[in-house]
C-alpha cells in the first residue's frame, strides 16, 4: 500500500520497513500494520487535534503534571505552542501508561518506541497470527462470558494498584487473543490519586464491563465491583491479587470529610513521591 506521509520518516531512519496495510481508524488515531525487521507490528498515528472527534476533555487532564513551567504556562493560555505541548502531553500520556501496565503485569499491547506522534507497538493476534478481534465482535457462551468478565476486572484492580483508570473502557476497546482480552487504547487514562473524577470513571468502567457481558451472563448486571474495589483502593487494602466479591454494601453512617480529606491528600503526596523517584528527583 501507499506509505502514509507520517510514516514516511520512521521509513527513511530504517525504524520501519514496510506498511503492510491499515487495521483501522478510530476517533483519535489511524492504526496500521507495519513490517519491522522479521517482525509485524503495530504502528498507531495519532491524528491531530483539529481532525479527531474525542475531545481532550478536562476530565482527563486533570492530575497530570507537566514539569516544566514554561509549558504549564503556555497550555494554561492555549497558545499555538501551548496547543502543541497539550497534544504531545496527551499522546505521551497513552505511552506511558502502556509501558507502567505492562511492567505492572496488565495486559495491554507491549509498546516498542515512540517518535513524531508514531506509536510502534505489539500486534495482537488471534490463534491464526491475524490481527486480533474486538471484544464487541465476538459472541459467547454465559460461562465464557463470566470468564472474561472476571479477568477484566482483575486487570482493572491491577491497573488501580497502579494508581491508574482506563477512564474510557469498553467493548470497543478490549482486543482478544489466543490467551484471552488485552486492552487497548489508552491515551485518556487518569491518575487515580490526582484526579478528583477517577472514581466516576472506573464505576463507569466496570458498569461498562457488566452491562457487555451481561447480555450473555445477566447477572453480572447486578454486580459492584466499583464500589468494592474503590473503598478497598481509599483503604490501601487493594492488592493486585485481592479477590472480590462483587457486593458492596452502602454504609450509613455520616461521612468523614476530613478524614476522606487527609486521606485524598496522603495519597496524591504518596504518589508525587513515588513520581520523584523514578524520575530520580532527591527527595527530602
Amino acid at each position: 500500500m501507499k506509505t502514509p506521509k507520517r510514516l514516511e520518516p520512521l521509513i527513511e531512519n530504517g525504524m520501519v520497513d514496510e506498511v503492510l496495510r491499515s487495521l483501522k481508524s478510530g476517533k483519535e488515531a489511524a492504526v496500521y500494520v507495519v513490517r519491522c525487521g522479521m517482525e509485524t507490528c503495530c504502528a498507531k498515528v495519532y491524528k491531530e487535534a483539529e481532525q479527531r472527534s474525542f475531545r481532550q476533555s478536562v476530565l482527563y487532564q486533570e492530575g497530570r503534571k507537566v514539569r516544566n513551567s514554561r509549558r504549564a504556562r503556555a497550555m494554561e493560555k492555549g497558545s499555538r505552542y501551548g496547543r502543541q505541548e497539550q497534544e504531545s502531553a496527551w499522546q505521551n500520556a497513552e505511552v506511558t501508561a502502556l509501558y507502567r501496565l505492562d511492567a505492572a503485569g496488565v495486559r495491554v499491547p507491549k509498546p516498542y518506541n515512540f517518535i513524531d506522534g508514531v506509536l510502534l507497538m505489539e500486534l495482537v493476534t488471534d490463534a491464526d497470527g491475524q490481527p486480533a478481534p474486538r471484544l464487541n465482535d465476538l459472541e459467547m457462551t454465559a460461562e465464557q462470558a463470566r470468564t472474561y468478565h472476571a479477568f477484566l476486572i482483575a486487570q482493572i484492580v491491577r491497573m488501580l494498584c497502579d494508581g491508574l483508570v482506563h477512564g474510557d473502557l469498553s467493548e470497543y476497546n478490549v482486543l482478544v487473543d489466543k490467551d484471552g482480552p488485552v486492552i487497548i487504547d489508552l491515551p485518556q487514562a487518569v491518575d487515580a490519586a490526582g484526579n478528583n473524577n477517577a472514581r466516576m470513571m472506573l464505576e463507569r468502567d466496570v458498569a461498562n464491563m457488566a452491562a457487555y457481558f451481561g447480555r450473555f451472563a445477566p447477572e453480572l448486571l447486578t454486580t459492584a465491583y466499583a464500589k468494592e474495589m474503590w473503598k478497598l483502593y481509599q483503604s490501601g487494602d487493594l492488592h493486585a491479587e485481592t479477590r472480590l466479591t462483587g457486593m458492596f454494601e452502602e454504609s450509613n453512617k455520616p461521612a468523614d470529610v476530613r478524614g476522606v480529606v487527609r486521606e485524598i491528600d496522603a495519597a496524591r503526596e504518596e504518589n508525587e513521591a513515588r513520581k520523584r523517584y523514578l524520575d530520580g528527583v532527591p527527595t527530602t
